[in-house]
């Protein structure tokens, strides 16, 4: 992970946040009081929050892990006319 200077964040802001969007790579923001901070993209953030939120369900991971492993021929067609 990239990390740089309040001070070199500021004068690029723009730059660096262009540079998260596209690359999708974190970048740590130092200071020189050890609170250092980490500026991610808002698309990269959502991940993040949507996959604690599903972690948080009791079960989750486990039945994504094993729809996962079902053979493509079992699973079930969408029919739009069909009543779930």
């Amino acid at each position: 992970m990239t990390a740089i200077s309040v001070t070199k964040a500021r004068e690029n802001i723009y730059q660096i946040l262009s540079e998260v969007n596209s690359s999708s790579q974190p970048i740590t923001i130092m200071n020189n009081r050890g609170k250092n901070g980490v500026l991610i993209s808002e698309e990269d953030w959502n991940a993040i929050q949507e996959t604690l939120y599903l972690n948080a369900i009791p079960g989750m991971a486990e039945s994504i892990i094993k729809v996962g492993k079902e053979p493509l021929e079992k699973c079930a067609v969408y029919d739009p006319d069909k009543e779930w």
